[in-house]
């Protein structure tokens, strides 16, 4: 939605990373570890350690990070999406100038009408953490972004393509379809509940994982494009439901 809206507007959308996300996290409750190898104490092996922040692995450490930065955009005088706790919206003027901030873990994107903002921001972002500037956003979680004057591309090419190559079927006949039409699994109707088969899969599931993998080295190009200018459109919702929909006992198994 972040990307369609700037494309829409033609803003440009840029990248962040903060490093070593977690460890600037602040724990709420004292935790204890035991010391790690090369760092025992003569003497007193016994002893153990008592943490000042979060660590990796640890499983407040998520959390932690997120109400750092939480804190962090709320100070700064961010309001939070009521719907999506990871998305930022900051307004100046009136509502006039305006940032928006989506963050993932510990990766961000931004994005808005005011280039200044974007300076403020970043140069407030790596006093408090330690950043990498990724500039003009061009990959995020595992998709390749192209920002040009008509608009926003979306793909998996790079993806996909090691994911041919890991299977060698990097050179493979492309299929038009993911699954032979009419054609039945051993006991599902569906090539996407193959999954539900990786741990004792046939001759014919292995043969219809293939398939899926040879449709998509014939739609390597295909993508998304959120055209400048191009109204959004109306915003709709939707919701996964399942009633009886496995054939063979008529059990619920989504939604």
């Amino acid at each position: 939605m972040v990307l369609a809206l700037a494309a829409q507007n033609g803003w440009s959308v840029y990248q962040l990373d903060v490093k070593s996300a977690f460890l600037h996290g602040e724990l709420k409750e004292d935790v204890y570890v035991e010391q790690p190898l090369g760092y025992i104490r003569k003497g007193e092996e016994e002893k153990v350690y008592k943490l000042n922040k979060a660590l990796y692995g640890l499983k407040q450490a998520p959390r932690a990070w997120y109400s750092k930065i939480e804190a962090y955009f709320l100070n700064e005088g961010f309001e939070r999406c009521d719907y999506e706790h990871t998305l930022f919206v900051k307004t100046e003027e009136g509502g006039k100038r305006f940032l928006i901030v989506s963050l993932y873990v510990d990766d961000l994107i931004f994005t808005g009408n005011d280039a200044c903002m974007f300076e403020s921001f970043k140069s407030s972002m790596k006093v408090e953490f330690d950043m990498m500037d990724l500039g003009k956003m061009k990959y995020f979680l595992g998709v390749e972004v192209l920002q040009t004057l008509e608009g926003i591309y979306l793909s998996q090419k790079k993806y996909a393509c090691e994911l041919l190559e890991k299977f060698g079927l990097q050179n493979a006949n492309s299929m038009k379809n993911p699954i032979v039409p009419d054609f039945k699994l051993s006991e599902e109707g569906e090539v996407c509940l193959l999954s539900r088969y990786m741990a004792n899969p046939t001759d014919l599931h292995m043969q219809a994982a293939k398939r899926v993998l040879r449709y998509l080295k014939g739609t390597v190009e295909l993508g998304v494009f959120y055209k400048r200018g191009e109204d959004v459109g109306e915003l709709l919702a939707y919701t996964d439901n399942d009633y009886a929909g496995d054939t063979d006992d008529r059990k619920s198994t989504s939604g």
